[in-house]
């Protein structure tokens, strides 16, 4: 299993580093260059080829085999990097983002796009099912680590390293990452891949998809898991520095606590996938400890909400909330993993041709549903009032639960 496991380790360590670097990395970069804040701010635009995953999906299942499109993609990035360190962001105080920086960060999300379909295909046509709690660990923990390698780490050699050394490390990165994809004897040992003269219709496409046992059942699941979680976790570190807590002090246990919480709840649901070969009774009590670490959370959020609350130093209070909040992450990197090795099973039960876009499907409906609740709790906030609001988040947890007991056979 190992001999499986360290490459895919490898390449979702490297998977992670774009998502560090334009979410932790770059929006410092650019404004000590000199550009705006909503100059920096537009830059999330450059995201948008990940939302067309579903489109160039269809290629990498009937268009060659994934090893090789990971392998291009890969190197592709190593060369967008390597170009990238020939241009600055910023120039003599200049106000915009340059247009070849603009036009090369699209490619870097293009190739990241196009690398992240062809990875998660090769692991779901890699895995046997005994295999599959362990690989996503792999595939949670070690994308986690790559995004804060190249946020954080990355920008603690800032004052050390310039701009173009920066993308120089990580194009030669990315050109190791892609000798060791083809390469790797485990990913060579892959079926030969079938190749199809033509591509479906989509509405043809859509409805095979579709037609594979569980999808539906899936697709519901993985695009509510999260609502509540998400949209309790994007309010609450804000009450929190309403309450008195300092934004420094909030940065580090929101940002570094969370991950290495986040982290540790994704190790810990592997651990339990190798010794708990039941996935279903695992997930529902995973998510009823989640439930129950919300519920906790939102106790804590009414008594915060009364007035003269406050977070003072050095108080148990203060120690309850840090604490609940580091718990939400850890609980939600638990439940993560597993619904991650769910949504592989369920893949799995594809045709070997559409198995890269049936993965890409259930994704983008994963990547949906926190996207979803995360842009509007601020709002149902600002409508219903905290109380009420987070009293909806709890119920929207409690629904994954329910949903366990219309799960089908197939995927028990």
């Amino acid at each position: 299993m190992s001999g499986k496991l360290l490459p895919l380790a490898g390449l979702y360590l490297v998977q992670g580093l774009p998502y560090g670097l334009q979410s932790s990395l770059l929006p410092v970069l650019l404004r000590a260059g000199g550009l705006s804040l909503t100059r920096v701010g537009l830059a999330k635009v450059l995201y948008a080829p990940w939302l067309f995953k579903l489109v160039w999906a269809p290629l990498v299942d009937t268009r060659g085999s994934p090893r090789a499109w990971l392998t291009l993609s890969t190197a592709a990035l190593g060369l967008v990097c390597g170009l990238l360190a020939a241009f600055s962001p910023s120039e003599d105080g200049q106000a915009e983002l340059p247009v070849m920086v603009v036009g090369l960060l699209l490619l870097l999300n293009l190739g990241a796009a196009v690398q992240d379909v062809a990875l998660d295909t090769l692991a779901v046509q890699l895995l046997a099912p005994a295999e599959l709690g362990p690989g996503n660990t792999v595939q949670v923990v070690a994308y986690k680590l790559g995004s804060v390698l190249a946020g954080g780490g990355l920008l603690v050699l800032v004052p050390t390293l310039s701009w173009p050394r920066l993308f120089l490390l990580l194009a030669a990165t990315y050109w190791l990452a892609a000798a060791m994809a083809w390469s790797a004897p485990a990913l060579q040992q892959l079926p030969s891949p079938k190749t199809s003269g033509h591509l479906p219709h989509t509405l043809q496409r859509l409805q095979d998809l579709l037609a594979v046992s569980g999808t539906l059942w899936t697709a519901g699941f993985v695009l509510t898991y999260k609502l509540g979680e998400q949209g309790a976790s994007s309010l609450f570190p804000l009450l929190l520095l309403d309450r008195g807590l300092t934004a420094p002090e909030l940065g580090l246990w929101s940002g570094v606590g969370a991950a290495a919480c986040s982290i540790a709840g994704s190790s810990l649901g592997g651990a339990l996938l190798a010794r708990h070969r039941k996935l279903l009774p695992l997930l529902r009590s995973v998510l009823q400890f989640r439930l129950g670490g919300l519920a906790c959370q939102t106790t804590l959020l009414f008594y915060l909400d009364t007035p003269g609350a406050k977070l003072g130093p050095s108080t148990v209070l203060r120690g309850a909330a840090l604490l609940s909040l580091c718990l939400q992450h850890f609980l939600g990197g638990l439940v993560t993993t597993v619904t991650f090795t769910l949504m592989m099973r369920c893949s799995q039960l594809a045709p070997s041709t559409l198995q890269a876009t049936h993965y890409s499907l259930l994704a983008t409906l994963e990547l949906l549903g926190k996207l979803l609740l995360g842009s509007l709790a601020g709002a149902l906030a600002d409508s219903l009032g905290l109380h009420l609001c987070f009293s909806f988040f709890l119920a929207l947890s409690a629904t994954p639960i329910l949903c366990l007991g219309l799960v089908p056979r197939i995927l028990a």
